[in-house]
Order: C-alpha cells, then structure tokens, then sequence
C-alpha cells in the first residue's frame, strides 16, 4: 500500500488520492452523484462533513472563495495564517532535500518561533474538513438542481408530445375534409357540366349571390 493511501486512511479519508497514489484532481461527474430517497445509491464515501457556522459563498463560475469557505467552517483565521507560515517554509526548501531533514528544519524553525506543531496539523486537518463538506454541499446542490432541470425538461418533453398529436390529428383531420369536399364538388360539378359552361358562366354572372371567378392571370414566358 502506498504512503499517500496510509495517510488516507489514517484521517478517515480526508485526503484526496486514485490509484497509482497520486492526488487527485479530476472532476466529479454530476451524473454519477446519487439521488436523494433512491435506496440502491451508495452512500458516499469518506467522514461525515462538518456543519457550517455561516452559509458559505457559492462557487461562481467554479471558482471557490477558499478563505469564505473556511471562514463558514469556523476554521480560526490565526490558525490557518499560522499553517501558512509553515507551508511557505516547507516550499522554501530546496528541491530533493531528504524528508527527514527538512522535517528536522521544519519543526526547528517552528519551535524557534514559538509556533506549535499541533495548531498547525489541527488546521491542516479542519481545512480538510471544511473542503469536503463543501465538496459535499454543492454536489448536493448540483444534483438537486440537475433533477429539477430534468423534471422540467420531461415536463416540456410531454407538453410538445401532446401539442404534436394535436397537431398530428389536425392535419389528418384537414386532409378527410379536403377529400370528402373535393368528391362533393365533383358531384356537383358534374350536374352543372350538363348544363354547359357558358350557361353557368352567364347564370354566374348574372346572379347577385354568386362570386365571379376572377380570371386566372396571363403567364408570361
């Protein structure tokens, strides 16, 4: 088992590791994230999250306001600063310097400065914690609103399948009405060809309740 993994395990699965140990940064599939009241979803994986002190800032754009965050999480802003430190001092060193000295160079700088070891480990871990609830909360928000959009979506689906069978019926209604008129006026058409069409042009043409055709217009080649 890797290092990364053991210390994955050691605090309960806060820290973020895949396979072959190194950290992982992809992100989460918003499909892959469980309904709420669907039994066969597994729960999710890692400690329960902590409870915010304040709401904490929306990710606009996918860019997160880390220090909101922490703050909502009641992280104390002299801990982290106090961390801070220690993490600067930890990117100061040089490039391949064994672990176990610049652990020794680590912890005498910090003790020199009166800075204790614990706060820092304890606001390392509370960031932790505070970043995996907040992890939590908007993938819960994510998920809610994906089954909002879809239920919406399916609603409309529904409304434009219905307005299409209306719309369907309506056509085929058209098409009955436009054959049935047609044959009726082929039965009639027939009696009055009996009679000629310059009779019935005349009889047309005379009559106030009848519409002379307007002539069809010339076409020009």
């Amino acid at each position: 088992m890797s290092e990364k993994k053991n210390w994955g395990s050691t605090v309960l699965g806060w820290f973020v590791v895949k396979e072959g140990g190194e950290d992982s940064l992809a992100p989460a599939d918003p499909e892959a994230l469980p309904s709420e009241g669907d039994p066969a979803a597994p729960a999710p994986p890692g400690p329960p999250s902590v409870a915010f002190v304040t709401e904490p800032p929306r990710a606009v754009g996918g860019q997160v306001d880390f220090d909101g965050v922490l703050d909502a999480a009641g992280v104390d802003a002299s801990e982290r600063d106090l961390f801070a430190k220690a993490q600067a001092l930890l990117g100061s060193l040089p490039p391949g310097t064994d672990p176990a000295v610049r652990k020794q160079i680590v912890e005498a700088s910090l003790k020199a400065f009166g800075v204790p070891v614990d706060k820092i480990i304890e606001a390392g871990v509370e960031s932790i914690q505070a970043l995996e609830a907040y992890l939590r909360k908007t993938a819960s928000d994510t998920a809610s609103t994906a089954r909002e959009v879809q239920a919406l979506v399916a609603d409309y689906e529904q409304k434009i399948a219905e307005v299409r069978q209306i719309l369907d019926r309506k056509l085929q209604e058209q098409a009955s009405v436009q054959t049935s008129c047609n044959s009726k006026k082929l039965e009639v058409q027939k009696v009055l060809e009996f009679f000629g069409q310059e009779e019935v042009a005349r009889v047309v043409k005379e009559s106030p309740r009848l519409i002379e055709p307007a002539p069809a217009p010339e076409r020009k080649d």
